[in-house]
């Protein structure tokens, strides 16, 4: 681990950078709602973990992590935050419904930054990785999200907020009320769930219409807040209906035996090994 004033850098950066597969944009710019000025630039890769790091003795490497400001400062306009995960990792967080993880297999090619084959083929099996429990992990970190918008303040909410990072911006509160950015996730998270449930895809951007809701809410013109918790809430509620009615193309849990079966033999290819 590298912390210096400049920058903050976890894990091995030659083995990361050598196995990678896929990288993409993620964060605001790739949903489309990025603000010129005050959003940072982030990225998601995968990598292949050397054979002695699976199979030897080296240690599991899970992860790189580069960050343009110092440890614990917060990211702002113009800084960068980069993560690359093993495809072991990747892969776990991604067939548990993270939505953050599931953007690289659903990012236009716009915003794809490296691309191998096995990559092409990671991005080809998320009909398998989507699933409805990817929907309840939507509905979980728009609670969160929700919980740190502020003038929420339940023991409940305080422990929510807690577990997700923290409270509202103080900042953001004073200047418009609540913590626009924090209801701004929440409204997303609550479009792209439904859109999920509903399709059994994510789009990326998001549809101008929707897009055009969140910005709303992010740049600070919706002042009342109550607007935007009845709004996230009945999106929610549809979310629900669906997911309990069973009327989702999804099915309960992702393909893991597709998905293992895969994993398998791209950690063999990529070592160079013959199939067996």
């Amino acid at each position: 681990m590298s912390a210096t004033a400049a920058h903050t850098e976890y894990g091995n950066r030659d083995l990361a950078l050598t196995g990678e597969i896929l990288r993409t944009v993620v964060g605001s710019g790739l949903h489309g709602i990025a603000i010129a000025g005050t959003d940072d630039h982030d990225e998601m890769g995968i990598f292949v973990e050397p054979a002695s790091h699976v199979l030897g003795m080296a240690g599991r490497f899970e992860h790189y992590v580069y960050r343009t400001q110092p440890e614990g400062a917060r990211s702002g306009p113009g800084d960068t935050d980069l993560v690359i995960y093993s495809l072991r990792k990747y892969l776990r967080l991604a067939t548990q419904g993270n939505p953050t993880a599931l953007l690289p297999l659903y990012a236009p090619m716009d915003a794809v930054l490296v691309l191998t084959p096995l990559g092409e083929e990671l991005r080809a099996l998320a009909p398998a990785v989507l699933s409805q429990r990817a929907v309840r992990r939507f509905l979980g970190y728009l609670a969160g999200q929700r919980a740190r918008i502020g003038g929420q303040a339940t023991p409940a909410g305080k422990r929510l907020a807690a577990r997700h990072g923290g409270w509202a911006r103080p900042e953001l509160v004073a200047r418009y009320g609540y913590d626009v950015k924090f209801a701004s996730h929440a409204l997303r998270l609550a479009f792209q769930g439904r859109e999920v449930a509903t399709h059994g895809r994510l789009t990326l951007p998001m549809p101008d219409d929707e897009r055009e809701r969140v910005l709303r809410v992010k740049r600070g013109d919706v002042r009342d807040v109550t607007r935007v918790l009845d709004e996230i809430a009945a999106v929610e509620a549809e979310i629900t209906t669906l997911l309990e009615t069973g009327r989702t193309p999804l099915a309960p849990s992702p393909d893991l035996t597709a998905i293992s079966e895969w994993s398998t033999e791209a950690h063999r290819r990529h070592w160079g090994w013959i199939s067996a």
